[in-house]
This record gives C-alpha cells, structure tokens and sequence, in this order.
C-alpha cells in the first residue's frame, strides 16, 4: 500500500473527540491523545515530547515530503484502527466519541502505524541510531509487528494502529457515533 496520498478522492477518516469539539481530527500540539497528561504523569509529558521532537527532526532530514505531525491532523484510518487504539489506551479516549469525517477537496495525507510511538514512550533509553532507525521505521510506513522489537529482554509485539497524517479539508459525516464512555456511564 501506498501511504502517502495527494489526491482530491474521497477518503474517510476517524476520531475520537470531545462533545462540543468541531470537525475532528487530533492536532499534536492541541487536543491530541497524547497532549496533555494524565494526572500527576509529567514523565509522560516529557516521552511524549521527546518522541514527537524526534520524529519530526527525522521528517525534516529525509521525508520532507510527508505532512509533519505538528502541523496535520491525526486521525485514524479506519474505524476498526480506532477502535483498537481505545481498547489499547481507554482513558486517552474516555468520555470522548468516534466520529467518522471525509476529505473535501485536495489533500495530503500519510498513514503510519502509531503503535511505533507507544514503543517510543516505553520506559527505556534507546541510542541515537535505534531512534533514527525506529523513525525511518515510521516514515516509510512499516508495522511495528514487523520489526521484531524487543522490551526488556522479551518480544514486544502490539497490534498496528494506523494512524492518518491529514492536511486538507474535511466535513463530518451524519452520526452513527459510538461513545468512548464505558457501558451503562454515556
């Protein structure tokens, strides 16, 4: 598959958001999953910097061509990718709504596996060259499950979480919404 697209076909793309937020997408440095931490999880804060900085300085280097993750939105490429990312991270999207959203117009949009950037924010020091290869890992759009990453002398393995780098217009989709919230709470 290729994952980088600049085309003016339609595309459908998915994101968990606030009640009274406006079209959907994540921007990383406002209102994304990863954003803001959690209580009382400031090292979160400084992981989640710190794999963002690198990704980005990487972009700049070698795939200057993609849209930049502080600068597109995030959104999911399908439903079920969405999905998996609540069940992964549920209280990164509690309380919040899956809301379907299509493309309108031009756009350039990139897909990613986002579980790349949960290995990043893993408790461990990695050396400049696992970062820049687990970056160009990223970038040209490989399945973490591919890899044949390792934590703390064991096989990390995560199920891929496409994630979609948009930059474009989008209008939301009439609601068959689903709730972040747990059952019996929405």
């Amino acid at each position: 598959m290729d994952h980088l697209l600049r085309d003016n076909t339609t595309l459908e793309l998915y994101a968990w958001l606030e009640e009274d937020a406006e079209l959907p997408g994540w921007d990383v440095l406002v209102g994304n999953p990863f954003g803001k931490s959690l209580p009382e999880d400031q090292f979160t804060t400084v992981q989640n910097y710190f794999a963002e900085y690198h990704l980005e300085y990487f972009r700049q280097r070698l795939y200057r061509h993609f849209p930049s993750r502080l600068h597109a939105l995030l959104l999911f490429a399908t439903r079920v990718d969405a999905e998996t990312f609540r069940a992964k991270h549920p209280a990164r999207v509690f309380g919040r709504t899956l809301v379907c959203a299509r493309s309108k117009g031009a756009y350039l949009c990139s897909f990613h596996d986002s579980s790349w950037l949960d290995y990043l924010r893993l408790p461990h020091s990695l050396s400049l060259s696992t970062l820049d290869t687990i970056a160009n890992h990223y970038w040209k759009g490989a399945l973490v499950e591919e890899a044949g990453l390792t934590f703390m002398n064991e096989r990390w393995r995560e199920p891929p979480v496409i994630e979609a780098l948009f930059q474009g217009t989008l209008e939301a989709v009439a609601p068959s919404q689903q709730s972040g919230w747990l059952p019996g709470f929405g």
